[in-house]
């Protein structure tokens, strides 16, 4: 029988409690030195079924004693492991988890392979050690196979793949959320089950990610799903990006977004290169092309949008992009990362991208995408040799030039000077033609060209005010609207002529 205890315990059941432990915080498992306080506390909640009872009670030190808060221990341990987790990058997915879990042994194995016979309105799945026969359903618009099972986590991968034309993971996991959900999920039924795909001899699950990564923690170990067999793979990566993006409460970070449609599109692009139909191949013949490809279920704004993804996966996927790893993975910056895709989207790309699609036949030397798409990496390129490549996350706030750097790369800041600059690398590369203006970069450029705009960025990011004190008036007008911002800075000397070389 338990020994039931206040909630006040005495010093022989403190005593009764290390002799079970040891002098070890049940928070991480390190040692407690001696002459140390030693905290006791619930491992599970006392309000969720955790008696106050010896074998519910664990030691801790006093340090994650105070961090825990009103956290019940487990949860508390929990939650110190998933930052553990998270500190691997912003870029995690379930498939990431497994891995951490069996690498901590906490998992034998996930992903094993399996087979697939299908027989009239069933389908037996099978691996090594293990066989189960389920119901097979037919989707009404589809016609697509699939089932439902109650799968182990062994049979499971993730849908995301190192060439990300292949994989269907839609979206990174959220700290936040995979903790919340391990502590809703300590109580509460799962209403809807993961879905997935099975891939040659594999279940790869491409949605409800969050879900299993939250119950790997409550102890669960199987899960149930609904598993696609051959679906096809080009509307369901649409479906799947609507699911997530326009009918979800959790949308997409835009990294993934982008990163998602301009993949879909890229492969599309070469597809219809490739087509031999005697036709000339232009972007804007792309556009027709997919339209009856898809029997034009995609309007012309969700189109355009999936080229404007495109273009900007072709330059942060560049391999010589030198602040390929300062892009945030989520829709927020961060002290490490202080670009995002969307920031980039409304400044750099806006001004210097052009972001609709040409009528140039893609065989004749008037195409210039692939220069557009180097001059523009080689822009970037600049900001990070006059600028962020000497970002520092761990900057003390009274250093100045991270000070600078953070003014120049507020998101309202790269907005408005990235304006500015556009105006002033049409007048050093002497563009007089309305079109040639809306298209700056869509031209092969010599390296006088390029020396010529690195010192335009080089003034930009020398310019004084950049540097001005703590708490100076630039601080406030940066958090205001473009137009304020970009009033503000050429009223104080950041001018089209001062970036193209005039005096301050």
């Amino acid at each position: 029988m338990a020994i039931m205890l206040k909630r006040q315990i005495s010093d022989d059941e403190k005593a009764e409690i290390l002799k079970m432990h040891g002098r070890k915080c049940f928070a991480t498992g390190h040692t407690i030195p001696e002459g140390d306080p030693v905290h006791f506390d619930h491992i599970r909640a006392f309000g969720t079924a955790g008696l106050t009872e010896i074998q519910n009670i664990a030691p801790m030190c006093e340090q994650h004693n105070l961090q825990k808060g009103q956290l019940p221990l487990e949860d508390f341990r929990v939650k110190l492991r998933l930052q553990e987790f998270f500190t691997g990058g912003d870029s995690q997915t379930l498939r990431h988890m497994l891995e951490y879990l069996q690498l901590a042994g906490e998992l034998d194995e996930f992903g094993q392979s399996v087979s697939a016979t299908e027989n009239a309105d069933t389908i037996v799945i099978e691996s090594a050690h293990w066989t189960r026969e389920y119901t097979l359903y037919e989707c009404a618009t589809t016609g697509w196979k699939y089932f439902y099972a109650t799968l182990p986590v062994q049979l499971l991968d993730s849908d995301d793949e190192k060439d990300p034309n292949m994989g269907l993971q839609p979206r990174y996991l959220i700290f936040d959320k995979v903790f919340k959900m391990y502590r809703h999920f300590q109580m509460h039924p799962v209403l809807q089950p993961s879905i997935g795909r099975i891939v040659g001899s594999q279940i790869r699950l491409f949605d409800g990610q969050h879900k299993i990564a939250a119950l790997l923690w409550t102890g669960r170990r199987e899960f149930k799903c609904k598993i696609y067999l051959a679906p096809e793979l080009r509307l369901l990566n649409q479906t799947n990006i609507a699911a997530h993006d326009k009918f979800a409460q959790t949308r997409f970070y835009s990294s993934i977004m982008v990163m998602k449609l301009g993949s879909q599109f890229g492969a599309d692009f070469e597809e219809y290169k490739s087509l031999e139909d005697g036709e000339p191949k232009s972007e804007a013949g792309l556009m027709a092309f997919l339209d009856r490809k898809d029997n034009q279920s995609l309007t012309k704004a969700e189109r355009n949008r999936q080229f404007r993804s495109y273009l900007y996966n072709s330059v942060l996927d560049a391999p010589d992009n030198k602040c390929r790893q300062l892009l945030s993975a989520s829709n927020r910056s961060t002290d490490e990362r202080p670009l995002t895709i969307d920031m980039l989207s409304k400044s750099v790309f806006q001004s210097f991208l052009y972001r609709h699609p040409v009528e140039e036949d893609m065989a004749t030397d008037a195409y210039r995408r692939q220069s557009e798409i180097e001059n523009t990496v080689a822009l970037m390129n600049m900001l990070h040799d006059h600028a962020l490549g000497s970002w520092d996350a761990k900057a003390s706030p009274a250093d100045s030039n991270q000070r600078r750097l953070s003014r120049m790369f507020r998101s309202k800041s790269i907005m408005a000077w990235s304006e500015l600059l556009r105006d002033a690398v049409c007048g050093k590369l002497d563009l007089q033609d309305t079109e040639d203006r809306a298209r700056p970069f869509y031209r092969d450029l010599r390296p006088e060209q390029l020396e010529q705009i690195s010192a335009v960025v080089e003034r930009l990011a020398k310019w004084k005010f950049w540097r001005a004190p703590a708490k100076d008036e630039i601080d406030r007008i940066l958090a205001d609207n473009k137009s304020a911002v970009k009033d503000w800075l050429k009223k104080h000397g950041l001018t089209t002529g001062y970036l193209m070389g005039a005096p301050e």
